[in-house]
């Protein structure tokens, strides 16, 4: 049921073209992996929207945002799964359409959390000026998207900073991406910057702070709730195929033969419907987007 995975190449065929197939897309620097993560949902989705004409489903993978853009406007691709910020750059920059907020480990929703060192001096995020903060990487919805969008609403320039020991000007703040939770909490510890931005679920997970660490630090902020992640499609794609996805993914944490696909598919536990609440949500994100992608990048 689940055609072969199409790694992110120029030469590939048209794969969306085919309105009898459904093609799961994902952004990746690991094919192989995530192939084994998404195969499972997607052979158990395909023959349970037979009804709306659907036969066969692939799996198309891109290297990076921009690839994923192109194939959702040319339609190469229905449905892909993101973490929140990354679905709404795909909704501003490809026209795709949210499809249901997706629970991961039983949370569907988290904040962002800045923390500082207890002896830093630092007592709230209007201390920022001429001081240094860690992010994650430039996809991160809780360490890049919203930290940024929080700092630039109080009136606090980024600058970009070329090493943890270049400073930023005394009327800004710099930031640097330091490519993990751990290297964000082992950096504000060791004093290498003054803040770290990470999600509430990784201030409580040891492996990304490590309990002898958070003992000498603080938060200094969190931020309302967002969603955790979201289901995405095309927006040309089938109402009828869109409606039927919808139906089977809501109904699958009922389903014991969806069991073992939704703990693959990225430790999924349920599929929420949007509903007031999640377009509020969602409204703050896309505007967090579109400003943190004007003035930053």
């Amino acid at each position: 049921m689940c055609g072969l995975v199409l790694a992110g190449l120029a030469t590939l065929p048209a794969v969306g073209s085919d309105r009898h197939v459904l093609v799961l897309g994902r952004i990746t620097d690991d094919p192989a992996a995530h192939y084994e993560q998404l195969k499972p949902l997607l052979d158990y989705v395909v023959p349970r929207m037979a009804d709306v004409g659907i036969r066969e489903g692939r799996i198309l993978m891109a290297r990076d945002p921009q690839q994923m853009q192109s194939y959702l406007r040319r339609g190469r691709v229905d449905w892909v799964t993101e973490t929140s910020a990354s679905a709404m750059l795909l909704q501003q920059r490809a026209g795709a359409v949210p499809l249901l907020l997706t629970e991961r480990t039983g949370v569907s929703r988290y904040r962002t959390v800045f923390f500082a060192r207890r002896d830093s001096g630092i007592e709230s995020l209007d201390d920022l000026r001429g001081r240094s903060v860690a992010f994650q990487n430039r996809a991160s919805t809780s360490a890049y998207f919203v930290p940024a969008v929080e700092l630039l609403e109080r009136d606090l320039p980024l600058e970009i900073l070329l090493s943890p020991l270049d400073r930023p000007s005394m009327d800004s703040v710099g930031y640097l991406f330091a490519r993990s939770e751990a290297n964000i909490s082992t950096w504000v510890h060791k004093r290498l910057v003054d803040v770290g931005a990470m999600s509430n679920l990784d201030w409580d997970n040891p492996r990304a702070m490590p309990p002898s660490y958070r003992r000498d630090l603080r938060i200094l902020h969190q931020t309302p709730d967002y969603p955790r992640a979201l289901e995405m499609v095309r927006g040309d794609l089938d109402p009828a195929v869109q409606a039927r996805l919808r139906q089977v993914l809501l109904e699958a944490a009922g389903d014991p033969d969806a069991a073992e696909a939704l703990l693959g598919f990225f430790q999924t536990t349920r599929f929420l419907a949007l509903d007031a609440q999640a377009g509020e949500e969602l409204e703050y994100l896309r505007k967090a987007v579109a400003r943190v992608s004007a003035e930053i990048e």
